[in-house]
C-alpha cells in the first residue's frame, strides 16, 4: 500500500473531529442574523433593516508572539480572545457594532483537543463582543510549523449607520481626550516583551510585584471594549483610537485631521507595574515603550470638552477605569508626551 496524506503529517479524521468538537462553542455565540451552521464553503448572515444607510466595516488580525508564550505554558484556551479582541477593538473605533467574526488556524500537527481550547477562547471573546463565531478553517502545514506550534488570525465585520460612522475627521481643537486603562500588555510588543523577560525568568515564576506568575500576567486575555463604548457612544465623541502595536505615539496620529495633534499627559494615569518591570529590566528608552507598548490605556477617546464629566461617570458605572489623559491642540499631526 502506497503513502496516504495521514503518512505526511496530514490528518483528515482529526479534523473532522475538531469540527465535532467546536460547533457547541460556535453555536453558543449565535445571534439575530446568523443562518446555518459552521461546515459549509462560506458563512451567512442576513443584515436586519434597522438601519437607513448601513456600513460594514472589516478588520483583520492576529494574535502575533504572544502564542509563543502560550506554547511555553501548553496554555490555549485565553489566546481566542486576544484574536477577537484584536479584531473588534480596531472596527469599534469606527462606531460600529461587530456582528461576526471568522478564525484562521495552522497547525504543525491536528491535536482536536487544542483547537477545542483554541476555539473556546474565541467563543469567548465573541461572547464578550456579542458577536457570532460563523466560521473560519483550521489549516494543516505539518512543514511549515513544529508539531506543537500554530498561528492564529481572525477576521471581524460590523456595522454602524453612516451618518454615525466615525473617522477622526470631526476632531477641533480644545476636544479633551480620555484613556481607558488596559489591563496589561494586550497583544503587542511581545517580540520585546520574551527578549527582555524570558531570557531572565521563567514563565512559573512568581513575581510579587505582579502578585501572579510572570505567565500568567503575560498570558492575560486583551481587554474587548465593545460593549462599555457601545453603551456610552453619542455625538459628542469625535474620535477613538484603539492602543495595539505602535503604542500610543503611532496609534493616535492615525485619527487627526491635519494641523492637529494630542498633547498628552502621562503623570494623568498609573501605569501598571508590568511595564515598569520591562522598562527596568530592558533599560528601555520612555519614548520606545511608548512607541511599542500601551501603557496602561488600551483604547482612547476624543470628546466635546462639556462631555467629559458626563462620560466618565458612565465609563465608571460600567466598571471602566478612565482618566482624562489630554487635550487636541494646533499642531503637525503628532503626539506630545
Amino acid at each position: 500500500m502506497g503513502f496516504t496524506y495521514k503518512d505526511s503529517g496530514v490528518d483528515i479524521d482529526a479534523a473532522d473531529l475538531s469540527v465535532q468538537m467546536i460547533k457547541r462553542y460556535a453555536g453558543q455565540t449565535h445571534i439575530d442574523g446568523v443562518l446555518g451552521d459552521i461546515g459549509n464553503f462560506g458563512a451567512f448572515f442576513q443584515l436586519g433593516d434597522s438601519l437607513r444607510q448601513p456600513v460594514l466595516v472589516s478588520g483583520a488580525d492576529g494574535v502575533g508572539t504572544k502564542l509563543k508564550v502560550a506554547f511555553m505554558m501548553d496554555k490555549h484556551d485565553t489566546v481566542g480572545i486576544d484574536c477577537v479582541a484584536m479584531c473588534v477593538n480596531d472596527i469599534l473605533v469606527h462606531g460600529a457594532r461587530p456582528l461576526f467574526f471568522l478564525d484562521y488556524i495552522a497547525v504543525g500537527k491536528l491535536i482536536p483537543e487544542k483547537i477545542s481550547q483554541i476555539v473556546k477562547g474565541i467563543a469567548e471573546g465573541c461572547t464578550q463582543a456579542g458577536c457570532a463565531l460563523i466560521g473560519g478553517e483550521t489549516a494543516q502545514m505539518p512543514d511549515m510549523y513544529k508539531e506543537e506550534e500554530y498561528d492564529l488570525a481572525g477576521f471581524a465585520v460590523g456595522v454602524v449607520e453612516r451618518e454615525k460612522l466615525l473617522d477622526g475627521s470631526k476632531i477641533k481643537q480644545r476636544d479633551a481626550v480620555i484613556g481607558l486603562a488596559s489591563n496589561g500588555l494586550h497583544s503587542n510588543g511581545f517580540s520585546l516583551v520574551r527578549k527582555v523577560l524570558l531570557g531572565k525568568m521563567k514563565v512559573d515564576e512568581y513575581i510579587s510585584d505582579l502578585k501572579k506568575t510572570l505567565g500568567e500576567e503575560l498570558l492575560t486575555p486583551t481587554k474587548i471594549y465593545v460593549r462599555t463604548v457601545l453603551d456610552v457612544l453619542n455625538d459628542k465623541i469625535h474620535g477613538m483610537a484603539h492602543i495595539t502595536g505602535g503604542g500610543l505615539l503611532e496609534n493616535l496620529p492615525r485619527i487627526l485631521p491635519e494641523g492637529l495633534e494630542f498633547r498628552i499627559d502621562k503623570n494623568s494615569w498609573e501605569v501598571p507595574v508590568i511595564f515598569k518591570i520591562i522598562q527596568r529590566l530592558g533599560k528601555i528608552d520612555l519614548k520606545e515603550m511608548y512607541r511599542t507598548f500601551n501603557m496602561g490605556i488600551g483604547f482612547v477617546m476624543v470628546v466635546e470638552r462639556d462631555e467629559v464629566e458626563n462620560l466618565l461617570r458612565k465609563l465608571n458605572e460600567l466598571g471602566q477605569n478612565a482618566w482624562i489623559i489630554g487635550d487636541i491642540v494646533p499642531g503637525e499631526k503628532g503626539v506630545i508626551i
